[in-house]
């Protein structure tokens, strides 16, 4: 490990941020002078331009433009309305109920979706408002919903499951996709914890008694949605299909459902959809793209090799070491997006926990929920400045709201990393 050019990708990386320039230009700018530094020139520019080139080049990335499109889809398509109005005949007439609701809905539209702003967006702006008008706090309202959105990016299908499925060479995306379940059921569950709790000390309202026919009409109104989990993730367990195939059935299925079953979009709507759905594909591919020529350049100057040898001379003590890691990670998200710190930082960190003993599936559950908690925070926090918008409130004014719901996550996070069962116990089950 060159400490030359350490300091060169570090610095150069630190300074663009500060500068404000884009999260995936600063990496891909920071790698390209790192290359600089230590190859010739005119291999600098080849390299990394063929760095990112091939870094697309993969098959099962194709499943990321398809999710997404599907959850354009379910966006538009009034999928969100119908799950909030099922969330709500289960929970709503429990103490705070909708913040039961807001949390539940969250967690079925961000797992059919897999995007966390696209659930903040949906589900925040139908109860946002709704909460409000039953008496609920406005910053509560909004912390409930930015940390519950991020549920669907552990709940599969899950786009950045497949990021670090590329990022560690391969792990196995229908592990990921099922280990992902019980984890992110726990996240919701711990969220609703604290929320139960503020509601009922701070006394908000409970909602009418809900009779069984209305609780059963609001489920087959829902079933359709729902159906789309048994359809993607069953296939793929089943090996009918690979994720990328379940990706393109995802839309298929999303589009009659949104034109046909519900008709909540129209024809002259598609351009527009088509249009959103490339735009966030090209900066997630451009992401994925400059944050793999950094990985390559982290690992041509042995970065990888560096860290895991100072991070196992402070201990061996699998314990001590994920949660340095974790400390790490908290950091990272702060500052940076899921998807390069994925890419980035599973190399670096994978060898480490696997020489441990730490299985790579579970590693990659604890890395994506670490990283949820990020979405949340400023500055870069996605979902926070999504929330809050959707919500008409100021981040100021949440921050207070959100400790105790951050808390909960960090909780649920500790849980996930030393009992490595509540990930591996699904796919152990199904032979993944």
């Amino acid at each position: 490990m060159e400490f030359l050019e350490v300091i060169v990708l570090v610095f150069s990386f630190v300074v663009l941020l500060i500068l404000g320039v884009p999260i995936a230009f600063s990496i891909g700018v920071a790698a390209l002078l790192t290359m600089l530094v230590s190859i010739a020139p005119d291999a600098a520019f080849t390299t990394m331009a063929q760095r990112m080139a091939t870094s697309l080049d993969s098959f099962a990335l194709l499943a990321i433009p398809f999710f997404i499109l599907a959850g354009q889809f379910m966006n538009r398509g009034g999928i969100a309305s119908r799950l909030i109005d099922f969330a709500k005949a289960l929970v709503g007439t429990l103490p705070g109920g909708l913040a039961y609701v807001n949390i539940i809905a969250c967690m079925l539209f961000g797992a059919i979706s897999g995007s966390a702003v696209a659930a903040a967006s949906a589900i925040g702006g139908i109860m946002s408002p709704r909460m409000v008008k039953e008496g609920y706090s406005r910053p509560f309202s909004a912390a409930v919903n930015i940390t519950s959105a991020t549920t669907g990016m552990i709940i599969p299908p899950s786009n950045i499951l497949i990021v670090y499925s590329l990022a560690s060479g391969g792990v196995s995306i229908a592990a990921l996709f099922v280990a992902g379940y019980v984890p992110g059921i726990l996240l919701g569950l711990a969220l609703m914890l604290v929320a139960g709790f503020i509601s009922f000390k701070q006394r908000y309202p409970v909602g009418d008694r809900t009779s069984l026919k209305e609780v059963i009409k609001k489920f087959f109104d829902a079933l359709p949605s729902l159906f789309l989990l048994f359809v993607v993730i069953g296939g793929i367990i089943a090996g009918v299909f690979t994720a990328t195939e379940a990706s393109a059935i995802a839309v298929l299925y999303t589009l009659i459902l949104s034109m046909v079953v519900y008709r909540q979009i129209k024809i002259q709507n598609l351009p527009e959809i088509l249009i959103n759905t490339v735009i966030t594909t090209s900066i997630v591919m451009l992401l994925i793209g400059t944050s793999m020529g950094m990985s390559w350049v982290m690992s041509f100057e042995n970065i990888p090799q560096g860290v895991s040898e100072a991070l196992l001379s402070i201990s061996d003590n699998k314990i001590i070491v994920l949660i340095i890691i974790n400390l790490i990670l908290l950091f990272v998200g702060i500052f940076m997006d899921m998807t390069p710190a994925v890419l980035i930082f599973t190399p670096i960190f994978l060898p480490v926990v696997t020489a441990l003993g730490v299985d790579p599936v579970h590693f990659g559950i604890m890395m994506v929920l670490n990283l949820c908690i990020g979405l949340c925070t400023p500055p870069v926090g996605s979902v926070l400045f999504v929330g809050c918008g959707v919500a008409n409130i100021s981040i100021s004014k949440v921050i207070k709201p959100l400790v105790p719901l951050f808390i909960a996550m960090v909780l649920a996070l500790l849980l996930v990393t030393y009992i490595p069962a509540l990930s591996l116990w699904l796919p152990g089950i199904f032979g993944l």
